[in-house]
Parts: C-alpha cells; sequence; structure tokens
C-alpha cells in the first residue's frame, strides 16, 4: 500500500514548463508562473514576480515553480536575486 500512495504523491506534483521566450516558469496550463529577467549578460537571473491564481493557491505551486527556477539557476552557474518578496531568503 505505501508504494501506491508513493505513487499517488508523485502523480500531484504539477509539471513546470520553462518558457523561454517569455522569460517564465509556468505550470502546464499557464496559469500559475514564476517571471524572470537575465541581467549581466545573461550571468544574473533576477526572480521579479511569482503568481498563482486564487483558484489554485495552497497547492505549493509557487514553491514548485521557485525550486525549478533555481534549480535551472544552478545548473546554469547564474546569481540569483531574489526581488520578488516570494523569493526572498
Amino acid at each position: 500500500m505505501e508504494g501506491g500512495r508513493a505513487a499517488a504523491a508523485a502523480a500531484e506534483v504539477p509539471e513546470i514548463v520553462w518558457n523561454q521566450n517569455q522569460r517564465r516558469f509556468e505550470t502546464e496550463d499557464k496559469k500559475a508562473y514564476l517571471q524572470y529577467e537575465l541581467r549581466n549578460g545573461g550571468k544574473v537571473m533576477d526572480i521579479v514576480h511569482t503568481f498563482v491564481p486564487s483558484s489554485k493557491r495552497g497547492q505549493g505551486l509557487a514553491s514548485h515553480l521557485c525550486v525549478s527556477a533555481l534549480n535551472y539557476a544552478q545548473t546554469h552557474s547564474l546569481s540569483v536575486i531574489p526581488t520578488c518578496s516570494y523569493v526572498s531568503f
């Protein structure tokens, strides 16, 4: 039974898509997103805005968006500026 719970939990993790043209990480339905700007010749990711519509709040989407963006920054050796108050750390 525990394997079934783990599979169910894994199925609940939302798919986060990198939209390079709009400089966003977003849910597949594009309703929740994290907006960023590249600065300093593309060496710095400035996370400027995180948005989750009220109908989707409480599901941890903002956190998933942030993790995706921070993983991308780390993988590409980018510094991060957390302009968005949600991301400030």
